[in-house]
C-alpha cells in the first residue's frame, strides 16, 4: 500500500507498508499441509481446520509485523525509527543493480537500514546530524522515487516553515 497524494489530516505525506511478496505469501502457505498432517491421526476434519487456521494465521501475522515507512511531521520512520528530514541530505531513489549495490557490498558499515528481501528498490539518505552514529539511512521502497520525492517535500514545507 502506497499513498503519495496530498497531505492527509494527520501531515503523512507518504505511506507504505513493506509487506513480503506474494512468493513469500505463497511459500508460508506450505504450513498449512505440515500442521494438518500433524493432527491426522486424530480426526481428518480437525487435521483440515487445523492446517486452514495455521495458514491463517501464519499470514496475518506476515502482515502485522511488516514495517511501516512513513514521511510525516517533518520526519521520516521506517519501522520504528525515524528521524528528522533536515538531517538528511543527498536523497536518491534505487533500483535494478544500484539498489542491489547499495544494499549489497555498497552498504557502509555505519548505515541504518531497513531492507526487505522482495522489494528492490530503496532510497538512500545520507544523515548530516553530528551526533548521530550512522552515515546514511538505506530503506526498502516499493516506490522510492516517491518516497524519495515525499521526503524532499517535507524538506521544503520545513525550510519554509522555519
Amino acid at each position: 500500500m502506497t499513498s503519495t497524494n496530498a497531505t492527509d489530516a494527520a501531515g503523512i505525506l507518504y505511506r507504505e507498508r513493506l509487506t513480503p511478496s506474494l512468493w513469500a505469501f505463497v511459500s508460508a502457505a506450505v504450513v498449512a499441509p505440515m500442521a494438518a498432517m500433524v493432527f491426522v491421526p486424530f480426526d481428518k476434519t480437525i487435521a483440515l481446520a487445523a492446517g486452514i487456521v495455521v495458514a491463517v494465521l501464519v499470514v496475518v501475522l506476515m502482515i502485522a509485523a511488516a514495517p511501516r515507512v512513513e514521511v510525516r511531521g517533518g520526519e521520516l520512520v521506517a519501522g520504528r525509527a525515524h528521524i528528522p528530514v533536515g538531517f538528511l541530505d543527498d536523497v536518491a531513489p534505487f533500483t535494478g543493480d544500484e539498489a542491489r549495490n547499495a544494499r549489497g557490498p555498497g552498504l557502509q558499515r555505519d548505515a541504518w537500514h531497513l531492507i526487505r528481501g522482495g522489494i528492490d528498490g530503496i532510497m538512500q539518505a545520507r544523515v548530516t546530524d553530528p551526533d548521530d552514529p550512522t552515515s546514511v539511512w538505506v530503506v526498502s521502497s516499493r516506490t522510492p522515487d516517491r518516497l524519495t520525492a515525499a521526503v524532499r517535500r517535507a524538506q521544503r514545507t520545513a525550510t519554509t516553515a522555519g
